[in-house]
């Protein structure tokens, strides 16, 4: 498939980039993508099944979420990492507390978008209101979250004179993002709905429609859309874990379809990361499967407090690292039982001390459940 990627437009003293309209039909030569299509959405059709048959499986997205947030902030340098992440902001450093709020805004963000797919489907008007929770309050919070940019952005470079990219002019966003919509829910199209979401990506990430934020949004959208599209019914997936450790070849790959036309490296590249992403977390889920019957197996020497430490036992699973303060509160205890059941679980060897500076109280943490989820 040659594809024929857009022209640059002479602005005043730099050229834009206007990518071609996508709301149109696709035809592709190369017989690895076929492979790779049907290999992602065998893995997704697993992944799914798979987490269905997870009891409880609520108390294991919080993990997931955190980790795809982690990692997609991580894309643009935020230093922030899963652990930190699950600390309080009173516990975080004063320099890196810009940081940790960006990837709660994530995880929030997400929550909301994809509650709001029962109301609205993915559209400009998601995307903006997605986009303004993603910002608040963070890096980009006085770029007109949430609005569509009235002015020219740039990727790269100290200047627009030196910038290695330049998206559309401000004056062809409306053209392009109507025609992005359009293709997103256009059910006329005979293409494979894995490809649709490639496609969809490589084209907001060029349009940058947005003065900040849009990397973040960008791979966000991933998300959604495979929850729309019904390949998941709750987001298991961390493709920006994909991006993260490829992220040269994941930007190459972008810009190589603006340079050459070379669509279908791209829809490789991502069909790649769909496949490795999903192994990873069904992976991962077996893990979390035996890591459950194993500490349950140990609650079993707590006698009369077996109940109580099973209660615990699944707060952990969405609040990874406690203090005796939120055990007390959450399971309605005293401090000094809330202690107690804590002291427990430490000889049982399921708690662990947290050994980190600038805690206000002493914090523990499932080490093994969270081990599954640091790189």
């Amino acid at each position: 498939m040659k594809y024929n990627s857009g022209i640059y437009k002479q602005q005043y003293k730099y050229k834009s980039f206007f990518p071609a309209l996508i709301n149109k039909p696709y035809k592709w030569d190369d017989p690895k993508i076929n492979v790779l299509l049907e290999d992602a959405r065998g893995a997704l059709g697993e992944l799914n099944a798979f987490s269905k048959l997870i009891p409880d499986i609520d108390f294991f997205i919080t993990m997931h979420v955190t980790k795809e947030a982690t990692d997609s902030s991580k894309i643009e340098g935020t230093q922030t990492e899963i652990d930190e992440v699950m600390l309080p902001i009173e516990d975080i450093a004063p320099e890196r507390k810009d940081d940790w709020q960006e990837i709660q805004n994530y995880i929030s963000a997400m929550h909301k978008a994809i509650n709001t797919l029962e109301e609205l489907p993915i559209s400009m008007r998601l995307i903006c209101k997605t986009h303004k929770s993603l910002l608040k309050g963070v890096r980009g919070k006085n770029k007109l979250p949430g609005e569509v940019r009235k002015t020219q952005n740039w990727v790269g470079g100290s200047s627009i004179m030196d910038a290695k990219f330049i998206p559309p002019h401000p004056d062809d966003l409306a053209e392009l993002l109507s025609d992005l919509e359009k293709f997103i829910n256009n059910p006329n199209l005979e293409m494979p709905e894995l490809i649709k979401i490639a496609i969809t990506h490589y084209q907001f990430e060029t349009i940058h429609p947005f003065c900040d934020g849009n990397g973040r949004m960008g791979r966000l959208l991933i998300t959604l859309q495979l929850i729309e599209k019904g390949f998941l019914d709750k987001p298991t997936l961390y493709i920006s874990t994909f991006f993260a450790k490829n992220k040269e070849l994941y930007y190459s790959t972008l810009s190589s379809v603006r340079e050459s036309g070379d669509m279908e490296h791209w829809i490789k590249f991502f069909l790649s990361g769909v496949l490795e992403t999903s192994q990873s977390s069904i992976d991962k889920f077996k893990q979390i499967i035996k890591i459950k019957e194993e500490t349950e197996k140990k609650l079993l020497n707590l006698g009369a407090r077996a109940k109580l430490g099973k209660e615990l036992l699944n707060l952990l699973y969405s609040s990874i690292i406690i203090d005796t303060n939120l055990v007390a509160k959450k399971l309605n205890l005293t401090y000094p039982r809330a202690n107690r059941i804590i002291n427990d679980f430490l000889e049982l060897g399921i708690l662990k001390e947290l050994s980190k500076k600038r805690l206000r109280n002493k914090k523990f943490f499932f080490e093994e459940y969270m081990s599954l989820f640091i790189d």
